[in-house]
């Protein structure tokens, strides 16, 4: 019999709590649900008012991954949505986890957590820039560590801040909290933004993806700040050999960087770091810390 919990007084279906999603620890689905359920206050800050799509691999990492931005089939009705048009399905929706029953319902199907960098309600109007540095190997995290530092001067020098977070794989985001700008806007100042440090780190970074240019090289992914593209959500885990979790980091970690295991952080370590530290990305949730994008207005 599945298991039904009651979670502010929704009833959900709990299945298959000690099947083992990652092989090379023994992680269960239970403590995949576990651990949403202790980051939920910190997550859902994050990912509350914006339209979610699904990277799902309901046996594991191993198994089959499948990408859905359609609300899954048998998604409850007291589950949020939003319009969220496409040019194939004027009529699109998208889920919107909005609270912790949402959370834990998502969490049963076994998915990572993506997100425009829009709001619901807001399509293609940005409230902040990413920047994705993914290292070729044998680059690292370590070069993507030092792309970051020179992206956050540089970024400081038009008025922005930035706020690092790991991608739970190889590399790093970072997340720079915007007034509301046209997600075009963005994509060109991020584009620019990434040539420039081609140029200025022309032996470290390139801004293409082409895979001949990347061996040893950071490449700093300005992509996703088109409207149509998600990123992974701060404190979500990844489908990866071990359960990595997008974390978010403090500077002074991204300055002493020496090796990749330095910013490797796994879901037990998340609920540590969170009692210590706060939400390193709560200035993301900060109007006040919003700034507007070089050249976007008056």
């Amino acid at each position: 019999m599945t298991p039904i919990t009651m979670v502010e007084g929704r009833r959900i279906s709990l299945s298959n709590l000690d099947k083992v999603l990652y092989a090379e620890t023994g992680f269960t689905k239970g403590e995949v649900l576990h651990y949403y359920a202790t980051v939920a206050v910190s997550l859902l800050a994050h990912i509350h008012d914006r339209p979610v799509s699904f990277l799902r691999y309901p046996d594991g990492p191993q198994g089959q991954l499948f990408f859905t931005k359609n609300p899954p089939p048998g998604t409850p009705a007291w589950v949020k949505t939003a319009a969220v048009p496409r040019s194939d399905d004027p009529t699109a929706e998208q889920v919107v986890v909005s609270d912790l029953p949402s959370l834990m319902w998502a969490a049963n199907l076994v998915v990572e957590f993506h997100t425009p960098q829009w709001p619901a309600g807001s399509p293609a109007v940005a409230d902040r820039l990413i920047l994705d540095l993914d290292p070729g190997a044998p680059a690292t995290v370590v070069e993507c560590c030092g792309v970051a530092l020179w992206l956050r001067e540089r970024l400081a020098a038009d008025g922005l801040s930035a706020y690092p977070k790991t991608s739970g794989s190889k590399g790093l985001h970072l997340a720079v909290p915007l007034e509301p700008t046209p997600s075009e806007a963005v994509s060109a100042y991020a584009k620019a933004l990434a040539q420039e440090a081609e140029r200025e780190l022309a032996d470290l970074v390139v801004h293409r993806m082409t895979k001949s240019l990347r061996p040893g090289k950071v490449f700093v992914d300005h992509s996703q700040n088109a409207a149509a593209k998600t990123t992974a959500a701060p404190y979500t885990l990844r489908a990866r050999a071990r359960q990595t979790v997008s974390a978010p980091v403090s500077w002074t970690e991204v300055e002493a960087c020496r090796t990749p295991s330095d910013l490797v952080f796994l879901a037990d370590d998340i609920p540590p770091r969170l009692e210590r530290d706060g939400d390193l990305f709560a200035p993301l949730l900060d109007p006040a810390a919003a700034h507007r994008l070089p050249g976007a207005g008056p």
